[in-house]
Formats: structure tokens, C-alpha cells, sequence
């Protein structure tokens, strides 16, 4: 698959997720079999270029090529500006940002708001691809509500004003995270437009990878809360859609290595102070996903050999969390997994 003038590895990418998809998140995902990561979305309002928060998102050093970086507002000149200082400063994609439902981002027209109002949307596209010389790709939803699904007629006018790829969520911005995402919008924005399409929402497993693909005929998939806590997950679909067999599972020791060398990386970016707090939810997500893909090892064993038991970690897991909320240094939190993870087979014990 190719964007633009770049050939990308494979067709399974990263979503940009606010507060989740910074550079450390973005580098692990990619050395784990994502062919693509955007950045999470940096504000088009120059007065906050110079804040820390801003220069961290914009942050790719070390990253592999494309660098994407996704902007976010309601005005199309703003944008355009935005564009070029990324860009200046090392993007080679500009993403924009259509498909964020959340209130503080839609309260003021941007995001999944400019769906309801095409003409902005268009023009803002327009500005950015004419203010660039890079791809500009579009990231929106279905449409404004269940009741106005716009995304083909939308996907249409934007690639018409320059928009390279799109990227299609299978829900409403009424809908939010809610209820389940739907595949046939996708499918005819695939159909609508002669850019690549990529399908994203609710997309979980090798199986459920392929089948969005079959359903919509889109050209890749994009990851987003499922990668929270597996981010191996990236290596897996890739591996199924180009083989059709399932990799094994991570072990313990792989999964104790990719999550330190994740968090060694995190205290690194954010320093010792904001380290370890925005570390917590990152923690948490590998606490529950490492529970849940053991407790169901033990129940698939005990349905093979009812024999065979195991005892259910979870009281143990929520004391680690409480513990790691309340560490306020990284080699505290370091130590805090190394210990659990030391006696994690003893928690698992066969009968």
C-alpha cells in the first residue's frame, strides 16, 4: 500500500488517541508490526505551539518514516498554518482530525463537528492540501448522527479538494464509543472514491480484522483501543491476513520485556515528575489484558482436562494497581511489576 510518494510495510495501522498515542506508544507499535501511526492530535491554535504538551505531541524523533501528525480546528487559514509548521519541522503526513466525538473538541466546530458542516470541512481540506506539498489525509465518521450519515458524499468533496487517503470510523459523532460499529458506510465510501480507505472501529482480532476488510473492501485497518495494553496486537492481525494462521500468544518473560522497555522509554520522554502519573493508565491496560488472556488459558485447560484448575489473580491485580497509582517514582513502578511478575506463575497454579 502506498501513501503518497511512501510504501508502507503493511496495512495495519495505529489510530491516533489522545493522551495514548504519543511518541513512545507510537515507536512500540510500529516495532510490533504496525505499518503506519499518526500522531495524536495537536491544537491548529498557535498560541499553544509553544507549550510543552504541544512541542511532546509533535515529538518524533527516531520515528520511521512517514511521520504523521494529525491537526485539529475549525478554521481553515489556522489550519493551513498549522500544516506548514508541522511540516517545517519534519511531518510528512498532515492528518485531520473529523472523527474526535469529544465535547471540548466539538463545542468549538472542530472535529467531529465539521461533519455537520460540509462546506467548512471542505474548504478546511482545501486550505491544508494547497498550503503543503506532503498528503493530506482525513480521519471523520460515519456522519453527525445516525439519522445524517454524510461520510460518502463527504469522502467525495474532500478527496476532490485534496484529501489523499481517508480514514472512516463506523460510527456517528452522536453515537460516540457507544454501541457497535457499522461496516456498510465504510463500504460505500470504499466504492465513492478512487484514495485509499482505511476501516477503522471495533476492530479487536485477526478474525475481526479480516472480515472488516472483506465487508468494506477497504485497503487497510486502524487499531485503536484494542492496542491499549497488546500492543503486539499490530503483529498478529498482519501475520493472519498475510498467512491466515493465528501467532502464538506472548509469554510472560516477552510480555514483562515490551512492557519495560515501554515504560523505560516513557519515564525517559516525560522526565521523572509526569513519568510515572501518565504511566498508570498505560500500566493498567497490560495489568488487565495480561488477567484476561490468563484466565482464559485456565479456563480453555480446564475445559480440555477438568483436572486441570487455575486460581484467578484478579484481587492481586487491583492491589498492584492501587500500589502503582500511589508510586510516584519510576523505579518504584518498576519494581512494583517486577515483584508481581516474579511470583506471576505461582498465582496460576495447576492442580
Amino acid at each position: 500500500m502506498h501513501l503518497g510518494p511512501y510504501r508502507l510495510p503493511n496495512n495495519v495501522f495505529v489510530a491516533p488517541m489522545a493522551g495514548v498515542t504519543d511518541r513512545p506508544f507510537r515507536q512500540l507499535c510500529r516495532a510490533l508490526g504496525a505499518g503506519y501511526a499518526v500522531s495524536e492530535m495537536a491544537a491548529s491554535n498557535p498560541r499553544l505551539w509553544a507549550s510543552v504538551k504541544t512541542a511532546r505531541r509533535l515529538d518524533h524523533q527516531g520515528e520511521p518514516t512517514p511521520k504523521a501528525v494529525q491537526i485539529a480546528g475549525a478554521d481553515p487559514a489556522m489550519m493551513a498554518e498549522a500544516a506548514r509548521f508541522n511540516v517545517d519541522r519534519g511531518a510528512q503526513v498532515i492528518d485531520i482530525n473529523m472523527g474526535c466525538p469529544a465535547k471540548k473538541v466539538c463545542d468549538v466546530a472542530a472535529g467531529s463537528a465539521l461533519m455537520a458542516d460540509e462546506p467548512l470541512a471542505i474548504a478546511i481540506v482545501a486550505a491544508v492540501a494547497a498550503a503543503v506539498d506532503v498528503p493530506v489525509t482525513v480521519k471523520l465518521r460515519t456522519g453527525p448522527s445516525p439519522a445524517r450519515r454524510n461520510a460518502v458524499a463527504l469522502a467525495r468533496a474532500l478527496t476532490s479538494a485534496g484529501a489523499a487517503m481517508i480514514t472512516v470510523h463506523g460510527r456517528t459523532r452522536a453515537c460516540a464509543f457507544g454501541g457497535h460499529a457499522e461496516y456498510d458506510t465504510i463500504a460505500e465510501v470504499k466504492q465513492a472514491v478512487d484514495v485509499p480507505v482505511v476501516a477503522n472501529g471495533d476492530i479487536d482480532s485477526p478474525a475481526k480484522a479480516a472480515f472488516v476488510l472483506a465487508r468494506t473492501g477497504a485497503d487497510a485497518v486502524m487499531i485503536g483501543r484494542a492496542a491499549q495494553g497488546r500492543p503486539w496486537i499490530f503483529r498478529e492481525i498482519d501475520h493472519f491476513l498475510r498467512t491466515g494462521e493465528l501467532l502464538a500468544p506472548p509469554d510472560l518473560a516477552e510480555i514483562r520485556s515490551v512492557l519495560r522497555g515501554h515504560l523505560i522509554d516513557h519515564y525517559a520522554f516525560y522526565g521523572e515528575l509526569q513519568g510515572p502519573r501518565i504511566a498508570r493508565k498505560h500500566i493498567g491496560w497490560y495489568i488487565d489484558g495480561w488477567c484476561e488472556d490468563r484466565r482464559f488459558a485456565a479456563a480453555r485447560a480446564h475445559a480440555t482436562d477438568p483436572t486441570q484448575a487455575g486460581t484467578d489473580d484478579r484481587g492481586d491485580a487491583v492491589r498492584l494497581r492501587d500500589a502503582i497509582n500511589r508510586a510516584e517514582r519510576p523505579d518504584v513502578q518498576l519494581a512494583l511489576l517486577d515483584d508481581y511478575l516474579d511470583h506471576a506463575d505461582d498465582r496460576i497454579a495447576v492442580h
